[in-house]
């Protein structure tokens, strides 16, 4: 079966399959990129990589709203539950869940985690997604680590990488981590949001297509691909 990605900007994407549709990272009010409303999108499922507040976004908004099940790490999960999300599930870094529509592994982060109340966040983490017969890598917000060696023997169709830098990897270190995990596919994410991680992402994409066997797709915010 096909699954649908459309990306948000910044690092929020809606991933569909024919059994539900998961909302990555739902940062979309003040999200100057964003071609949607919070109020617009219905999920059945929330991921959540860690409480930053351009990632955590509008998820106890919506999860209410939606009764959407959030999926996040243990800190995150606690914190919602005293947010009034009645439907969450907590996961840490290592472990894997089968939900009905696909498994969820949740993979380390080099980044760092707090809540907007300044609450303690757990630690960051990117997903390892298995949908219908497709393995998608979101890494989320992440510095450049060896281990992504580690994730990319996985056999990662699709690997939807940060390439800002700044507060994740840059351009040079995103090229690296494509030469590790060494995806079918690539989708950078998490730049030209603010000012300060501006890229040229097209010139990026040239350059992995010279260097790696990877093809490359720069999305627009509102862009859908299918896998």
């Amino acid at each position: 079966m096909t699954v649908k990605i459309t990306w948000y900007g910044h690092a929020c994407f809606l991933i569909e399959t024919a059994k539900a549709k998961l909302l990555l990272d739902p940062f979309i009010s003040g999200n100057p990129l964003s071609p949607v409303q919070a109020d617009q999108v219905a999920p059945d499922y929330i991921l959540v990589s860690h409480g930053h507040g351009d990632h955590l976004g509008d998820c106890v908004e919506i999860a209410k709203r939606t009764g959407a099940t959030v999926v996040s790490n243990y800190e995150i999960h606690n914190w919602l539950v005293g947010q009034g999300i009645d439907n969450a599930h907590p996961m840490h870094i290592g472990g894997g869940f089968d939900f009905p529509w696909g498994r969820v592994k949740l993979t380390m982060a080099q980044h760092g985690s707090a809540l907007p109340d300044g609450t303690y966040g757990g630690n960051p983490c990117g997903f390892l997604l298995y949908l219908e017969t497709k393995k998608i890598y979101h890494a989320c917000d992440t510095g450049l680590f060896y281990d992504m060696k580690l994730i990319g023997e996985e056999g990662i169709d699709l690997a939807i990488l940060p390439i800002g830098d700044n507060f994740t990897m840059g351009p040079d270190d995103a090229l690296r981590a494509v030469k590790l995990i060494e995806p079918a596919q690539v989708v950078p994410m998490h730049y030209n949001t603010f000012d300060m991680i501006k890229q040229d992402a097209p010139a990026w994409a040239l350059r992995v297509e010279q260097e790696t066997s990877a093809q490359v797709t720069v999305m627009n915010p509102g862009d859908q691909i299918e896998l």
